[in-house]
């Protein structure tokens, strides 16, 4: 990577289901877990390993709750999180934009 592109590279995004999860999140203000993991097509272990890691770095928080008696998570990207995930997409396009010939 190199040292005069703008914006901060993020190893959290470094995987296609987190960067995934934060680009739903990005416009959405809450996602549960069902329709995570119906979009981005994973198993539920893999979804929650990728959630877990977003919650542990504090991009997203978690909401449990019951409709009816039915457990519901649903999902939310944090002002953190928000702003990691655009300081990194900056990175991408600054990245791009000074590798075009």
């Amino acid at each position: 990577m190199t040292d005069n592109v703008k914006g901060t590279y993020d190893k959290a995004f470094e995987n296609v289901v987190r960067l995934r999860v934060m680009s739903i999140l990005m416009v959405n203000a809450e996602y549960d877990f069902n329709s995570f993991k119906e979009i981005l097509e994973v198993t539920d272990g893999n979804l929650a390993s990728h959630l877990r890691n977003l919650e542990k770095q504090e991009y997203i928080s978690v909401n449990k709750s019951f409709v009816g008696r039915k457990p519901m998570t649903n999902y939310s990207a944090t002002k953190a999180g928000k702003q990691a995930f655009q300081e990194h997409l900056k990175f991408l396009e600054n990245l791009i934009q000074e590798n075009k010939s």
